[in-house]
């Protein structure tokens, strides 16, 4: 897997991820789309969408 950001994104369409926002907020499901600004779908028992500049780590 290559370290670009969206390299990792796209090996991780539909596994499980966890997320962590600036303001220390956690997500956790199963990613499910993304765009080039990092703008994130997370899914659990519901959909989440996660706004890309909020995002601090995302891990596969």
């Amino acid at each position: 897997m290559s370290g670009r950001p969206l390299d990792v994104l796209e090996a991780s369409l539909g596994e499980p991820v966890t997320v962590q926002l600036k303001g220390g907020e956690m997500f956790e499901g199963k990613l499910t789309g993304y765009d080039q600004h990092m703008n994130l779908v997370i899914e659990d028992e519901d959909t989440t969408i996660i706004r890309g500049d909020n995002v601090v780590s995302i891990i596969p």
